[in-house]
């Protein structure tokens, strides 16, 4: 049997997943205080990152009660026009080499396709519907015409992901399924770190990450054994590395957002992103969107999550409020919902308006 939420009860969830998401990233950004504070950091990276994040959300959430189509499709469109504008994301002189941007630019990419496949389930008329799909589609091709191979994959997985959320009927199992799908990346970015991955795979995965990565990864989990408690402190990373120092134009970060945390603020760092993962989650699982808005969302910061596992997407402003964005859209309760047409349509409809 379905059943439609009712205003108190929908504003009661709603406070419960903004109020958590408050106390995450407040931890967060006074984690990374503390941490700097001990070892002398710099956390000024970390804080505009969660600055971009909660302003991104903020603009999403409002946005997103206007209008509901419009603002996701917007944002997808924006997306695309910063990377043909900003190609590095980033203005003046570049210092990525020798990884570059590319992982910035498959997340982008990413984010953009689940924003328009969003919009397209949130359209009430197939013509809308199937132009916006078909935005969705294009932002994929775009990734293969950049030549952004890790996007092209990533693209693909969300198109079929927003494909699969339409049949789906609950959205409890797919949320489960983007959370282990993100623990797994993350575990096997652990294993190569430490050296725990059979030869074989090792080498196979090795030459597509490159060496030079992997390295990284390694003094990182050093990094983080060492000093397991505080840390070393946020962007001190490139000054404590070998890999880093003797690297030519290095931008001093480990590329690999959980093995960084690690790294510089410790085992509680850690759990502190970790938190802030499963906090999106949550707020997907409790949002009063449609489930295949909520899976869609849910599978595009999923692919930003496993890249930034095995990247640096994180440390650019561009993509960090494009996360917020998304989310704060996928979570955002239109306010035509209210009307007593809308709930009329939804008891004739059987739609379900609360978390499976």
């Amino acid at each position: 049997m379905t059943s439609v939420a009712g205003p108190g009860e929908d504003g009661e969830r709603r406070n419960v997943s903004d109020a958590a998401g408050v106390v995450v990233l407040g931890a967060c950004a006074t984690w990374s205080l503390i941490t700097a504070g001990a070892h002398d950091g710099r956390p000024e990276g970390v804080l505009l990152a969660i600055l971009a994040v909660a302003a991104g959300y903020a603009v999403g959430r409002i946005c997103g009660a206007l209008v509901p189509v419009a603002a996701p499709c917007a944002g997808a469109l924006a997306g695309v026009v910063l990377l043909v504008a900003v190609p590095h994301l980033a203005p003046g002189p570049q210092i990525y080499a020798p990884l570059g941007h590319a992982g910035a630019t498959a997340a982008l990419l990413a984010l953009c396709t689940g924003a328009a496949c969003c919009a397209a389930w949130a359209a009430e008329t197939p013509a809308l519907r199937f132009a916006l799909g078909a935005l969705g589609a294009g932002i994929t091709v775009t990734a293969a015409v950049v030549g952004s191979t890790t996007g092209l994959i990533t693209c693909t997985g969300v198109l079929l992901c927003s494909l699969a959320a339409g049949r789906m009927r609950g959205r409890g199992l797919g949320i489960a399924g983007l959370a282990l799908a993100a623990a797994l990346v993350t575990g096997l970015v652990w294993a190569l770190a430490g050296n725990a991955v059979p030869e074989g795979l090792d080498d196979s995965l090795a030459a597509q990450l490159t060496g030079h990565r992997i390295e990284l990864w390694h003094d990182a989990l050093q990094q983080a054994r060492h000093n397991a408690g505080l840390g070393i402190g946020p962007g001190r990373f490139g000054e404590l590395s070998t890999t880093a120092t003797r690297t030519l134009l290095s931008d001093g970060k480990p590329h690999s957002a959980p093995l960084q945390q690690a790294a510089e603020q410790g085992v509680v760092g850690v759990a502190l992103l970790g938190a802030a993962f499963c906090w999106v989650l949550y707020a997907l699982w409790r949002s009063p969107r449609p489930t295949p808005v909520v899976l869609t969302a849910g599978a595009a910061l999923t692919g930003l999550a496993a890249i930034a596992s095995i990247g640096n997407a994180l440390s650019f402003t561009a993509v960090s409020v494009g996360a917020g964005l998304l989310a704060g859209l996928a979570t955002a309760r239109p306010l035509a919902d209210d009307s007593p047409h809308r709930e009329t349509h939804v008891r004739r409809h059987g739609d379900r308006l609360t978390p499976d």
